[in-house]
């Protein structure tokens, strides 16, 4: 084994001449781009497009403009060649810095020339860091660290295409090609720009900081791995161009495996001098956590085998990828070499050196715990708390970065860490893990569902020996149904199940009652007991309340089972508008079923449905916004959608398919308003009369928030013979037994619409038809808004009308607007279509209205 040496026998951890003094300059601005992460980071969790931000501040405006530094240095040092000019490196660093920063603005603001304009300056630089690289190592072909810098070199030669299809993206693409092009854009720059450049370091850097020799082997480790690193980026690349996402699987496989084998000398050199402080501590677990998301992504892409699972499976590992290996690799390595770049003799380093590496221990068992709570499916609180720590351990090194900095100037020698007994170190990381721990258990404990006091729900009546049996499912932040009625005196017993992708959720009554923490995929039972009195209720993990998970239980003092009501497991149409899902692009499975359905109290139909429901699923975007929609027909006949949400030519899209086959049907919304999307086939009064119909709220640009969002779809029912489908003759003849709001009579009579006084209602109304106009109206109430058709008719974005008012909002078929209005007194407002004789043929309902 030998030692690796830099120019004039020095060690290689040393600089070569010239390049000593030039940290002010060309390393500050990673100081910057991470600061710029950390505020990011503090936000992200409220602002879905941060996540974007922040991957692109820290992978290519932190790790980006190090890259560039350290491998010249590296390449430098490595061949022995003159030092690569101040100038030349400056103007190419600030070239690069220039242009990430406007990718990163273009990202955030979705201004596709802004990150055209970046991407060009960030390929323009790295270009000319790789015609320099290769200019350095004409004639040294032979050099033993020659494969080094042949890994800097392919790094840079892939980054100018992910730059390229960066740019793709943000020009904006359709699914699932928007899908694949990411796919390639995050293999070729994190895998390659990234990975590459790392990895290929490392093999010298790893030993210099362990302050060993070179492992055997490691040379020849480096040239094996090499071909095969490309070979795992070029087949993800390929996958996504040839439409094959389990070769992507392959390709992450075949990543790791070039992995792996650089890993063995590595595991070699830290067998022989064991790693003992902080830079080598971070980027040994960063290398770890590397391992573990290949793996993990790699399995969950080739069991799942669809680009969805692709998508899902990287966006999951995304921070993981960028904290876990990332961030703690740059973080370790820059504290192994900036005491060494900055010189200034053997006691200055020291000092440096001490100042960075304090608290080493806590500081990586602080990171790395926190990180592996976040994979575990804690309660909300849990996980924001273990990202604090993990936020405030990558954080630290900013200040003593700048601690260390000045120990340089002022000769400050602290040798302490770099003595510090093995011991000693072992007892600061049992403190980190036990304080993460502490940390955790505090922010469990801490439930807001403790925090209530316990009330009785009876209210003193009389149990009347019904039992009311309720499920309930809590799913992308609701509740559905988010409210049942009970008669006072009945037993209530809710079963809570949770469908949600990722998050714990639970359900807390005002009593104190609660079903405790749920996991995804889990159910609990709440025994309410007797029910005298309305009660409130929420899920009680941080921040979901306040995003609509509410629930309510209504009680009457008369049988559920009076004449015209419906049933005692009647459960409403939800008419809470769905959140905005993150994201531009969203995805969603339709499926028509045709089904038996109570469609009004006593009278069961054949039911023609989008997802089991009639109306259909509503759907709720942004403009520009792109919905991918798959279909499928379960049905027994052919069946077809037509959203007139997108512009789209019709004979392909819309086309009739006949059972058990599917289309996929991709817009873009480029306009605001109420929009229908139904079936189109022939005769469509016939499938639109039956339930295949449905709303798409795409919100006009800078709407304000308002604290209760409701969605009303009118439609008409003709009544065919039991159990069979709806008349057609009625049909024809306009001659409706019923019209309603959301598929059934009257059902928000029996089970109200809920606000509080002062609280600003905000309802979205379709008139679906098939045939008949309505006029909706609030009793009670005066609108101050009103939006018809992507127009203001009262009011605007910028809030209600001060001076004017509206009574109605009048609606042809297909017509749909929104109309906002705020009560002062509590009480019961019903709400109807002013065409009086369709109101009182079911198109009515109630929006109870409780002091605050």
């Amino acid at each position: 084994m030998t030692t690796l040496q830099s120019p004039g026998g020095t060690r290689s951890g040393e600089p070569a001449s010239g390049t000593r003094g030039f940290w002010p300059i060309r390393d500050l601005p990673v100081v910057g781009w991470l600061l710029a992460a950390v505020v990011v980071a503090l936000v992200h969790r409220w602002v879905p497009e941060a996540r974007w931000l922040l991957l692109h501040l820290l992978l290519l405006g932190a790790a980006g403009h190090a890259i560039l530094v350290w491998s010249r240095y590296f390449a430098d040092t490595l061949l022995r060649g003159p030092a690569t000019p101040r100038r030349e490196q400056s103007i190419r660093l600030a070239t690069f810095d220039l242009g990430a920063l406007a990718v990163t603005v273009g990202v955030g603001t979705d201004v596709w020339l802004l990150v055209l304009a970046g991407a060009t300056g960030v390929a323009l630089a790295v270009v000319g860091h790789v015609v320099s690289l290769a200019r350095g190592l004409r004639g040294r072909f032979r050099s033993r660290f020659a494969p080094t810098v042949h890994y800097y070199l392919a790094a840079g030669a892939l980054l100018p295409v992910g730059a390229t299809l960066g740019v793709w993206l943000a020009r904006g693409l359709s699914d699932p090609l928007d899908t694949r092009v990411r796919i390639a854009h995050a293999g070729i720059n994190v895998l390659g720009w990234v990975g590459l450049t790392v990895l290929g370091t490392l093999v010298t850097l790893w030993p210099t900081m362990l302050r060993t020799r070179l492992a055997d082997g490691a040379e020849k480790a480096s040239r094996v791995a090499l071909p095969v690193l490309v070979a795992g980026i070029g087949l993800v690349a390929t996958a996504a161009w040839a439409d094959q996402p389990r070769v992507v699987a392959i390709g992450l496989a075949t990543y790791l495996v070039g992995v792996l084998v650089l890993a063995r000398p590595m595991v070699d050199a830290a067998r022989a001098k064991p790693p003992a402080g902080f830079p080598t501590w971070s980027v040994g677990a960063g290398l770890l956590w590397l391992v573990a998301i290949l793996t993990v992504v790699a399995v969950r892409v080739a069991v799942g085998g669809g680009w969805d699972d692709v998508s899902r499976a990287l966006h999951d590992a995304a921070p993981y990828l960028a904290a876990g290996f990332v961030a703690q690799v740059l973080l370790g390595a820059l504290s192994y070499l900036v005491p060494v770049v900055l010189g200034g003799g053997p006691a200055a380093v020291r000092a440096a050196n001490g100042a960075l590496d304090s608290a080493g221990a806590l500081r990586v068992a602080l990171a790395n715990v926190g990180l592996a709570w976040c994979l575990l499916p804690v309660p909300s609180v849990v996980r924001v708390v273990a990202s604090a720590l993990v936020l405030g351990a990558l954080a630290s090194f900013v200040p003593l970065l700048l601690l260390a900095v000045r120990r340089r100037h002022h000769g400050t020698a602290t040798t302490a860490a770099a003595v510090r007994p093995r011991g000693q170190n072992a007892r600061l990381a049992a403190v980190g893990v036990a304080l993460a721990v502490l940390a955790v258990a505090v922010a469990g404990a801490v439930d807001p569902a403790a925090l209530g006091r316990t009330s009785s729900a009876d209210a003193g009546v009389s149990p009347t020996g019904r039992t009311v049996e309720v499920e309930v499912v809590a799913e992308e932040m609701r509740f559905t149904p988010d409210r049942v009625a009970v008669t006072a005196g009945d037993r209530l017993v809710i079963t809570l199940r949770n469908e949600s992708s990722g998050d714990v959720h639970d359900l807390v009554l005002e009593t104190g009652a609660d079903t405790g923490r749920i996991a995804p995929g889990e159910q609990a039972v709440l025994d309410v007991g007797v029910v005298g009195r309305d009660l409130d209720g929420w899920c009680s993990v941080v921040g979901h309340r306040q995003m609509g998970m509410v629930f309510a239980v209504a009680v009457s003092g008369a049988p559920l089972d009076a004449p015209g009501d419906p049933g005692p497991g009647f459960a409403a149409y939800d008419p809470v508008l769905p959140p905005l899902a993150p994201g531009r692009v969203h995805r969603y499975t339709f499926r028509v079923t045709e089904q038996q359905s109570e469609v009004a109290p006593g009278v069961v139909q054949e039911v023609w449905t989008f997802n089991g429901t009639a109306p259909g699923p509503v759907l709720h975007g942004r403009v520009g916004d792109r919905f991918v929609i798959t279909l499928v027909n379960d049905g027994t006949m052919g069946h077809s959608i037509d959203f007139h949400a997108g512009v789209r030519a019709p004979g392909e899209v819309m086309r009739t398919i006949p059972p058990g086959e599917s289309l996929t049907y991709r817009f873009t919304a480029r306009r605001a308003g109420v929009w229908m999307y139904h079936c189109s086939t022939m005769p469509m009064t016939a499938h639109i009369a039956n339930g295949l119909f449905g709303a798409v709220v795409i919100e006009p640009p800078g709407l304000t928030p308002v604290d209760r969002d409701y969605v009303l779809v009118q439609s008409e029912q003709y009544h065919g013979a039991d159990g069979a489908v709806a008349d057609l003759d009625k049909v024809a003849a306009e001659d409706p037994d019923a019209v309603v709001f959301n598929g059934y009579p009257d059902q928000y009579a029996h089970e109200p619409l809920l606000a509080r006084t002062g609280e600003r209602v905000r309802i979205w109304v379709l008139d679906a038809g098939p045939s008949r106009a309505s006029s909706f109206h609030v009793v009670g109430g005066q609108l101050d808004t009103v939006f018809s058709e992507g127009a203001w008719q009262l009011g605007s974005r910028s809030g209600p009308s001060r001076s004017g008012g509206a009574q109605v909002l009048p609606l042809l078929p297909a017509q749909g607007g929104f109309v906002e209005l705020v009560m002062d007194e509590p009480g019961d407002y019903p709400f109807v279509s002013h065409v009086m004789v369709d109101a009182e043929r079911g198109a009515r309902g109630v929006l109870r209205v409780r002091d605050r």
